[in-house]
């Protein structure tokens, strides 16, 4: 009668028995990695196996024979164990053989099993020793195995295996598609709808920046008496402790310049004129200087033209060749992307934001629609189409919805114009449908932007490259473990915004100063009151982002690994080698 025995687990190996044979096993795999299965009779060795294959079992004695078969069927595979003589199969996916001499009596036979996905064998013999078989596997199956000793020994098992499990972040990957496709065709059809196609055409005032300027040189410069070039002014009072008696006194005894400059573009190219500067200017001119023009026609022929500004081309070229060089020296391919995206991004201010507030579209939309697509475009063509930039991105977007109705809400509340100086005066006053407050909050989106990729990017890099460290870490770990990082970057990012407000509103903060204002206000003053919610609505809008985009990506690279294998009836554990494949015996 043949039994069915299974292997204990960790099973041990199994005693070598007294007869003249031995048996053995080999195996090649065709699966993931090769597996092995336990051989029977004296010097048979447990093992396992993972994946698909096929094996063969065999043995060696002093005599010698084999058998083969091919293999077949519902994934069988059979070898046989014998004393004298040599037997044994192999299969693909399944079969089952035998073969060999009869044995000489006392020498177990062995079984052994091969398939995919997993399974389990065991063998027994009526002969003079035990024999073992069988196989373990991943997935799930089961199968048998037998042998007979004192005469020709067979075996066989099956196993019925099942593919590889699915990732459980497939359906993550996929809830995150189902957001941010739709989001991406809004913004695309958001553009398509809200493109100016250019901004409007109007008469020039010139007030400001609103003037036709062209490229000069200056071509000379001499020296003259101020007197007698400021003969018209009125004499100075003879009081120097103010500012405006000090200037009248230095233009009255003072040394001037008197420069002549040539106007080297537009229809008057050649042209010159001349130009007094005072010695208290702040501006001075030099010989061979590029200077900016102004031209009024309907000024007096000698008054036309006008020094308003010096030619920085020169410098602001060599700096931005010098910022591209040093990003793409120390950012490579990545420093590339990064320049792309940018020259993107200024391409859709130029010709879609601002234009579009121009026509009168509401300057909230055009913000939110031109940050969202300056975000895709800059997120994506650097980091690639990764779920690791879609988190990014998610966190950025839901960063960005925040900070537009918080700062919705309080420019309505602090009822704050956005009409604070000469410039947005001059804007009001040449289109005077432009929403100015909304204007505002478009300003304070896209002032965000920028720092809000930098913080989402390196959060959910954060958490990728933990997770690729402790790759057991569940997704509290990682939120932990990356919040703590987050914390030190908000630290010091919102210090670097509140400074890098505080310096561009350096004039202004010294004009308070001087003027003795207290602190509550200056605070109170819309000047520096729309400096304020710029500031703190955007550092919220920050700090927002680093859990809510650390939570996601550790949901996300948590969820990124298969489930975990079903522990099936009949089936094992893989289990390690405990002796290898061993070595085949010498004859």
């Amino acid at each position: 009668m043949t039994t069915t025995q299974h292997p204990p687990f960790p099973p041990h190996e199994p005693p070598r028995g007294a007869g003249p044979g031995g048996g053995r096993h080999h195996e090649r795999a065709a699966g993931t990695r090769p597996g092995s299965g336990p051989g029977g009779g004296p010097g048979g060795n447990p093992g396992r196996d993972s994946g698909g294959g096929f094996r063969g079992g065999y043995g060696d004695g002093p005599g010698s024979g084999d058998g083969r078969s091919p293999g077949h069927g519902d994934w069988f595979g059979a070898g046989g164990g014998h004393n004298p003589g040599h037997g044994g199969e192999s299969g693909s996916g399944g079969g089952h053989g035998h073969g060999g001499e009869p044995g000489a009596g006392g020498a177990p036979g062995h079984g052994d099993g091969s398939g995919f996905g997993g399974g389990h064998g065991g063998g027994s013999s009526p002969g003079g020793e035990p024999n073992s078989g069988g196989g373990s596997n991943s997935g799930g199956g089961h199968g048998g195995g037998h042998g007979h000793g004192g005469g020709g020994g067979h075996g066989h098992s099956h196993s019925h295996g099942h593919g590889p499990a699915t990732p459980v972040s497939r359906h993550l990957r996929k809830l995150i598609a189902a957001v941010l496709i739709p989001f991406a065709a809004a913004v695309v059809v958001g553009l398509a709808v809200l493109w100016p196609g250019g901004a409007p055409p109007h008469e020039r005032t010139g007030v400001g920046f609103d003037r036709q300027t062209q490229h000069a040189t200056v071509t000379r410069v001499e020296k003259v008496d101020c007197g007698a070039v400021n003969a018209s002014a009125p004499p100075p009072t003879g009081d120097t402790s103010t500012a405006e008696g000090s200037s009248a006194q230095q233009q009255a005894n003072g040394t001037c310049k008197k420069a002549t400059i040539r106007v080297d573009t537009g229809e008057d190219k050649g042209r010159t004129f001349n130009e007094i500067v005072q010695p208290d200017q702040s501006r001075q001119l030099e010989e061979g200087q590029k200077v900016i023009v102004a031209y009024e026609p309907s000024a007096p022929k000698d008054l036309q033209y006008s020094v308003t500004d010096v030619n920085r081309r020169l410098p602001m070229g060599l700096l931005a060749g010098l910022f591209a060089l040093a990003v793409v020296v120390v950012g490579r391919l990545r420093g590339v992307m990064a320049l792309i995206a940018l020259a993107i991004s200024f391409l859709v201010l130029n010709f879609f934001v601002l234009p579009a507030i121009l026509q009168g579209s509401n300057p909230l939309l055009v913000a939110v629609i031109g940050s969202s697509a300056i975000m895709l475009i800059a997120l994506y063509l650097c980091h690639g189409l990764s779920a690791r930039t879609s988190v990014a991105v998610l966190g950025t977007l839901i960063s960005l919805l925040l900070i537009g109705v918080l700062g919705s809400l309080f420019i309505g509340w602090a009822a704050l114009t956005g009409d604070t100086d000469d410039n947005t005066g001059l804007i009001h006053g040449l289109y005077p449908s432009i929403d100015m407050s909304g204007l505002l909050l478009a300003g304070v989106i896209i002032g965000s932007l920028g720092v809000l990729d930098d913080v989402t990017v390196t959060q959910t890099s954060a958490v990728w490259e933990l997770h690729d460290a402790n790759p057991t870490m569940g997704w509290r770990g990682l939120y932990r473990a990356a919040i703590r990082i987050g914390r030190d970057h908000i630290a010091s990012v919102v210090n670097t915004l509140v400074l890098a407000y505080a310096g561009a509103a350096l004039p202004l903060l010294l004009l308070f100063s001087i003027a003795q204002s207290s602190v509550g206000a200056v605070a109170n003053s819309e000047l520096v009151a729309e400096e304020i919610v710029r500031t703190l609505v955007g550092s919220i809008g920050l700090v927002a982002s680093v859990p809510v985009t650390t939570a996601l990506a550790a949901l996300v690279v948590s969820a990124d690994r298969p489930a975990a294998e079903p522990a099936t009836a009949g089936s094992r554990t893989p289990m390690p080698r405990s002796g290898g494949r061993g070595r085949r015996r010498k004859r």
